[in-house]
């Protein structure tokens, strides 16, 4: 019971960590489970959860952004923001279906946050596309046997 609750809270919070603007990266984590034999399904449930979670976090950021963006301790910079910005009023709420993706994901959620996107729409964007991602990582490790770095 122990090891469950260490390897599902690990994964929990390094894909909550991993969905804010800290540096974090989950996969690492969720690989290595399957690696020892986890179950895929259960992790995939925690990874989505604990990353989906972080990004509401980024979202309740947004909604405040006006007043902190210019202090020293905000972590994204503006020229990323305005990337993040533009791309999200180019394509409207369905740009959270890549808020999974590296450099542009936890900006976007930010964005949407600002520019007081629904909390339900952004919830199910965003969980489809952090659950497609966790999902094809997991059954590539688990069916064909692929590892980080075995190319």
């Amino acid at each position: 019971m122990l090891a469950l609750l260490a390897a599902h809270g690990g994964l929990f919070l390094s894909a909550f960590l991993a969905a804010t603007i800290l540096p974090f990266q989950s996969e690492i984590v969720l690989v290595g489970l399957l690696l020892d034999g986890w179950a895929w399904a259960p992790l995939v449930v925690t990874a989505t959860v604990g990353n989906v979670l972080g990004a509401v976090v980024n979202w309740g950021m947004g909604l405040v952004i006006e007043r902190v963006k210019t202090r020293r301790w905000f972590p994204v910079d503006a020229r990323t923001y305005a990337r993040a910005e533009a791309w999200y009023r180019r394509y409207g709420i369905w740009s959270l279906l890549l808020a999974w993706t590296p450099w542009l994901g936890d900006p976007l959620t930010i964005v949407a946050g600002a520019l007081r996107a629904p909390l339900g729409p952004f919830l199910l964007l965003v969980t489809i596309g952090k659950a497609a991602r966790y999902l094809v990582l997991a059954l590539a490790v688990v069916e064909f046997g692929w590892t980080p770095g075995a190319g």
